[in-house]
């Protein structure tokens, strides 16, 4: 079990090494970026709390895949597996928890830290054998692929919005409406197989502009039903609610044109500090925005046309 952990650090060390940086100072700045944007979010929204919480779970849950604890449980036996998921967890779990108790939430904590140890004697299969119809087509296969894994999240956020509606709370119904956002976000944070860029016969800037123009229109279709019933009940808050727009479509584009500044490879925490950080200050989107398309056209020219 030892030996297990000590290859997951020296794993970890390794990649923050591949971005260039000193294995300590990656931490610092992975550690700086978390409590930046855990301090934005509680300053934003009164239900941060529940989205620490969720966050958390969600990344908890991953360690939950049952080829994975196979894997655990083959290599370590049973009763190593189990210790193994549970420190993971715990390991997992310390900062939304510690973050959670510097909020003077120690309820939420308390709540957070007993989910963990409890998820970590789960497994949970990742892949499923029906086939969920989705309003999006093949292309872009994000979206398709994407929405299957996370169908269940898009009844939740309009159930919120009705709810946020009812009980005539403005704050729910953009944390619905963020949901989604978030959502759509994560079908872009993995690079996919060269060959899926090869096979366009377009140049770099008309295949990031066709990326780009699908994500921004199948993001849309997700969030209007939650758009259009806030602008009704709430049509005195017309421009905030198409600000909140207008911003989540910039990161959606700027995490596209983040994943392809770095491919082949997968977004390192250069790329992923960028972001947090436009999280705190969003007009900084309007200059991050050019430096990862720039990025991108120079990664892309290998695989694709570039004859204008």
């Amino acid at each position: 079990m030892k030996d297990y952990f000590n290859l997951q650090y020296v794993m970890t060390n390794r990649k923050i090494k591949e971005t260039g940086l000193n294995p300590l100072l990656g931490y610092l700045l992975g550690l700086t970026a978390f409590v930046l944007l855990s301090e934005y979010i509680f300053h934003k929204t009164e239900f941060a709390k529940y989205l620490v919480i969720l966050t958390c779970l969600s990344l908890q849950i991953k360690l939950s895949e049952k080829n994975r604890t196979d894997f655990l449980l083959s290599t370590f036996g049973d009763k190593s597996k189990m210790k193994i998921r549970v420190l993971e967890n715990f390991i997992i779990c310390i900062p939304f928890v510690s973050f959670l108790l510097y909020k003077s939430l120690l309820f939420e904590a308390s709540i957070l830290f007993l989910c963990s140890i409890i998820l970590a004697l789960f497994s949970f299969h990742s892949n499923f054998n029906l086939t969920i119809p989705t309003p999006f087509s093949k292309k872009p296969f994000e979206f398709s692929t994407g929405f299957r894994k996370t169908f269940f999240i898009f009844p939740i956020a309009y159930a919120l919005t009705v709810i946020a509606i009812i009980v005539d709370n403005l704050n729910l119904g953009i944390f619905a409406f963020l949901l989604v956002f978030l959502t759509s976000l994560s079908y872009y944070h993995k690079p996919e197989q060269e060959y899926y860029v090869w096979v366009h016969a377009e140049t770099p800037k008309a295949f990031l502009k066709n990326k780009v123009l699908n994500a921004s229109k199948n993001t849309t279709l997700l969030v209007i039903p939650i758009i259009i019933s806030l602008l009704v009940f709430y049509p005195s808050k017309f421009e905030l609610i198409l600000t909140f727009f207008l911003i989540g479509i910039l990161f959606l584009w700027t995490v596209i044109l983040a994943k392809y500044s770095a491919y082949p490879d997968e977004m390192s925490i250069p790329e992923g500090a960028i972001i947090a950080f436009s999280l705190y200050f969003p007009p900084l989107l309007l200059a991050i925005i050019p430096f990862f398309y720039s990025k991108s056209i120079n990664k892309l020219k290998y695989l694709l046309n570039d004859y204008n």
